[in-house]
């Protein structure tokens, strides 16, 4: 299998199985001299992990994280980047693969399953193996590094939509999305959708959601015109996200509403000399270059496949059956999306500055 390594000068190649004995990754290209302790790359992961609440799988993993290499103390007794490769790893500790053993020949409706079969001929039964989203851990964990990099850039996300309920966002508070299970900024939207995530997990099904991710402080100039833009990379990354079907830019799939009058975003002259957007329609990009504005991009996930409710297949011979996935799921995947979909932009955006600057220089970014 290729393709496991994303990024051109901020490399990222993750590893591992959900099933195996741990999974890892590796970070070259990573500047030296940037101060990282494990803990702080496990303060994202921890976000992340499974059983942290009712409403994800109660796998219990603790994700605890490991610097195998590419750090060193410097002389102020700091531990620091080398510029050489960093390699992280997490132990499995949960796994049951023997909850994978009745459906091992069958086809998952709306899983990897069967086109694993088409492409490779054979496939990991055991909780999806490589296609499973246990792998996004280590995009969390090389994330948290690329942040680093990203010195003073803040990159949060949100839930902003579960199944038809959205939030409100005249009651936006970034503050809330750390005080409940689901990563929302409206307190009372939060509050709706425990309930109504509890039927849908009682009743063994599962719903969708929107994911918003916004990067603030990000510098002008980021990005290249043509075949490096900046939000084709940005689309790219939160599409190779796990059972993500749909993503958008700033006002996305809105701004086909919008007239040439609404969807400008006009520019006068701001207090500081800069360029003071008046509305920010473009999402923080133009032209495939930031603008110094905030990114804002958007993802919609589907609802896990593995579902209680029978569903219609065929097996490997071609027989047809139905088939009821048990063991533990995310009732809407969409909530521990959302450390992922940060980790996306910081892992594209760090990758961008050091094109940038491998172009460019340091002026400007």
């Amino acid at each position: 299998m290729s393709h496991n390594t994303f990024g051109h000068l901020f490399r990222v190649t993750t590893w591992g199985e959900s099933h195996g004995p741990s999974i890892g990754c590796v970070i070259d290209g990573c500047p030296p001299g940037i101060a990282i302790e494990a803990h702080e790359i496990q303060a994202f992961l921890d976000k992340r992990k499974p059983g942290g609440s009712r409403f994800v799988t109660q796998r219990r993993e603790p994700d605890t994280v490991e610097i195998l290499s590419g750090v060193f103390q410097d002389d102020s007794g700091r531990q620091v980047t080398t510029g050489t490769p960093i390699s992280l790893l997490i132990q499995n500790q949960d796994h049951r693969s023997k909850d994978y053993g009745a459906i091992k020949d069958a086809f998952r409706p709306g899983h990897a399953d069967f086109t694993y079969i088409a492409k490779y001929g054979i496939r990991d039964h055991r909780g999806g193996g490589r296609s499973s989203a246990r792998e996004t851990a280590m995009r969390v964990a090389a994330g948290a590094v690329a942040r680093k990099v990203l010195e003073g850039v803040t990159i949060r996300g949100a839930l902003v939509q579960m199944g038809p309920h959205r939030v409100d966002r005249s009651r936006w508070d970034w503050r809330t999305v750390d005080e409940n299970p689901f990563f929302c900024p409206d307190a009372e939207t939060a509050h709706h959708w425990e309930g109504y995530l509890d039927d849908i997990r009682k009743a063994g099904s599962s719903i969708g959601a929107v994911i918003e991710v916004v990067a603030n402080c990000v510098p002008a100039g980021l990005g290249a015109p043509i075949y490096g833009k900046l939000d084709q990379d940005l689309a790219s990354a939160m599409m190779s996200i796990n059972a993500v079907k749909a993503v958008e830019i700033g006002a996305g799939m809105a701004a086909a509403e919008l007239t040439g009058e609404e969807n400008a975003d006009e520019i006068r002259s701001g207090n500081d000399g800069r360029p003071a957007f008046l509305s920010n329609h473009a999402g923080g990009i133009l032209g495939g270059i930031s603008t110094g504005q905030e990114i804002v991009c958007r993802f919609a996930v589907k609802p896990t496949s593995s579902i209680l409710t029978p569903r219609r297949t065929i097996d490997r011979a071609g027989n047809e059956t139905e088939i009821v996935t048990k063991g533990r799921h995310d009732p809407c995947v969409g909530i521990r999306a959302v450390p992922v979909g940060e980790a996306m932009m910081a892992l594209v955006l760090a990758d961008h500055l050091l094109r940038h600057r491998g172009q460019i220089g340091t002026s400007g970014a």
